[in-house]
């Protein structure tokens, strides 16, 4: 988005900045949206609609490709639109809050999805949408205000102390639900071995259902201090003119950017392979689910590993970065990713890398088949190459861009993210569904990590002189 340049001109005219309650209220709202993304997009809400709401796998994984996508098309349609507003008109916490609302209606009405019931898939969906352009935008509008709560210098450490709380508000989510809502339907009891609280039926998947309306009060909960003690700036120019000029900046920038050929590949390669991710992450559960009749618990398990592999990969890459440079860590994740993801493609339930296996065995202990056994260690190595590609990529954007323009370019790096979002899950939901195979679907993402590789390689690494090179490479591990 173009959400930060005006108020980064401002900050770096600010003598005086919040106190540490206010940076921590902010810092607080990753924490309070992480929840939507881990239970609902990934690790418990998916897999649920998948296995228990969908007629079949495959169906599922096709219905929730759809509308990942148009939630994602919404979000790149409109985010140009609001990124300027965010840059020019100075408010944002009425933004925030009406995005927040939409995301906490929207999670609630989740708990309506009883299994085996066709009838409740079109609601469903719908909701889920909307939930997922009211966290998008929410974010838009919170991340637009860094600038103004620290000196420059101090926002990549900002964003990177964020980005790593909201890591650990979504592992702690998912402990919760694993461990005191949702239950194995035949066992009755929780990960932790306890019977659900509140009275959750297993059988009807209440558990698992429970997710929604805990992220939404998880949300309301966490989003509260930011509302409160993280100050908002009063409106700058009326509604109409703040559009007008917010615009006028972005085509400005968009101009601009074929006389700088690696920074233009750069944007192009991270737009592609940043949707390949977002898309990897938003299947994985739904693809284990299909393959080897994983539930929630399993499921949940599988995510908790991932989400601490994540969490030394992103340390150890941004120890990297300062070593060996953020394009070759970049590179490394890619290949890293690209070789995981054609691995995976080559696991199923009684087969590893077309060595026959012994399937998993109803009633074994969680993930005690070799190919499970698999499966999880090549999702580690995707949870660990994620977190340094993300991190990675952000420090290669203050060594390409102008210097007098750097938190313009961060918006515009912001909106490369995100104008594409919808074609990823698209293509899986149209592969999958043409094919009626899982597997065929997600292969399409092998064609995102090969492309945004080849582009990759077209950029020239250069330093610039306006960051220091060890604050660059080491703000977001």
């Amino acid at each position: 988005m173009t959400t930060i340049a005006s108020d980064a001109r401002m900050a770096g005219a600010q003598r005086t900045y919040p106190p540490r309650a206010a940076v921590i209220s902010w810092i607080f709202f990753d924490w309070a949206a992480q929840p939507y993304f881990t239970l609902i997009t990934t690790f418990v809400f998916a897999p649920y609609f998948a296995t228990s709401i969908a007629p079949d796998a495959a169906t599922g994984q096709s219905l929730w490709g759809f509308a990942m996508a148009a939630a994602g098309l919404a979000i790149a349609l409109l985010s140009p639109v609001l990124g300027a507003i965010a840059d020019a008109s100075g408010r944002r916490k009425p933004w925030i809050a009406a995005f927040g609302a939409l995301l906490v209606v929207a999670s609630c009405t989740l708990w309506i999805g009883k299994p085996g019931d066709p009838t409740i898939i079109p609601p469903l969906l719908t909701a889920v949408a909307l939930a997922s352009v009211g966290a998008e935008f929410a974010t838009v509008f919170n991340n637009a205000m860094m600038p103004t709560l620290v000196p420059p210098e101090r926002i990549g450490r900002l964003s990177g102390t964020g980005w790593a709380t909201g890591y650990i508000g979504g592992i702690v989510s998912l402990i919760i639900v694993l461990g005191f809502f949702a239950a194995n339907p035949e066992t009755g009891r929780t990960l932790l071995g306890f019977t659900p609280l509140f009275g959750l039926d297993p059988a009807t998947h209440q558990g698992d259902r429970a997710a929604g309306p805990l992220t939404g009060l998880w949300f309301i909960i966490f989003v509260t201090p930011m509302f409160l003690f993280t100050p908002d700036y009063p409106a700058k120019r009326p509604l109409h003119a703040a559009l007008r000029q917010g615009l006028s900046e972005l085509k400005q920038s968009l101009k601009s950017l074929p006389e700088q050929k690696s920074l233009a590949a750069f944007l192009l390669a991270n737009m592609i392979y940043t949707d390949g991710l977002v898309s990897l992450f938003a299947f994985g559960g739904i693809y284990a689910a299909g393959t080897f009749g994983w539930h929630t618990i399993q499921i949940g398990t599988f995510g908790i590993i991932l989400a601490i592999a994540g969490t030394f990969g992103a340390w150890l890459g941004g120890k990297l970065d300062d070593f060996l440079g953020p394009k070759r860590v970049i590179a490394g994740s890619l290949l890293i990713l690209l070789l995981s993801v054609a691995a995976i493609l080559l696991v199923d339930k009684d087969s590893v890398l077309f060595v026959k296996v012994a399937p998993p065995e109803p009633g074994a202990a969680m993930f005690s088949s070799a190919a499970e056994r698999a499966y999880v260690i090549l999702g580690c190595l995707i949870g660990a190459a994620g977190g340094p590609l993300q991190a990675a990529s952000r420090t290669l954007l203050i060594r390409l861009a102008p210097k007098d323009r750097i938190a313009q370019y961060f918006g515009l790096f912001a909106l490369t993210g995100k104008v594409t979002s919808f074609i990823g899950p698209l293509l899986i939901g149209v592969i999958t569904a043409a094919t009626a195979s899982q597997k065929a679907g997600m292969a399409v993402l092998v064609v995102f990590f090969v492309a945004g590789f080849a582009l990759l390689m077209r950029v020239r690494e250069e330093q610039n002189s306006a960051v220091v090179p060890a604050k660059a490479g080491t703000h977001t591990a």
